[in-house]
């Protein structure tokens, strides 16, 4: 009889870890990915929002307003990853308002200020950050 009470024992505790195990996998979620926006020529020559707070995988989509042509271009002389600016930049002109394109963060994205500029625009002031947390 004792030898069938242990046994319910181990099963019940076994059956009880096994089920921890299981609902710690349903009910607890990994962080998801964000996607931001930001508007291009948003009222004159200006980013709307001119800042936005990213986390590495979120993705920011830059999309034309008014006063096309505009661009992306990350300045890496005032950014914590010079490498990286580079390779965030979007040289190419968006051309017609309302069109757009993505720039994704990393998940090993170097966290701080990365200065964005539009180039047609940066001489009338047309800058923005992108702060990685």
């Amino acid at each position: 009889m004792g030898k069938i009470s242990s046994l319910s024992k181990s099963i019940a505790i076994l059956a009880s870890v096994v089920m921890l195990v299981i609902s710690s996998l349903v009910f607890s979620s990994p962080a998801e990915a964000k996607n931001y926006k930001v508007t291009m020529g948003a009222g004159g020559l200006q980013y709307n929002p001119k800042k936005v707070t990213v986390q590495p995988g979120d993705t920011v989509t830059f999309k034309n307003g008014m006063l096309p042509p505009h661009n992306v271009m990350f300045n890496p002389g005032k950014s914590p990853d010079a490498k990286l600016s580079k390779a965030l930049s979007h040289k190419k002109l968006a051309m017609k308002p309302g069109e757009s394109f993505d720039v994704n963060i990393p998940d090993n994205a170097t966290s701080g200020d990365y200065e964005f500029f539009c180039l047609p625009h940066r001489g009338a002031g047309m800058v923005g950050h992108m702060i990685v947390e």
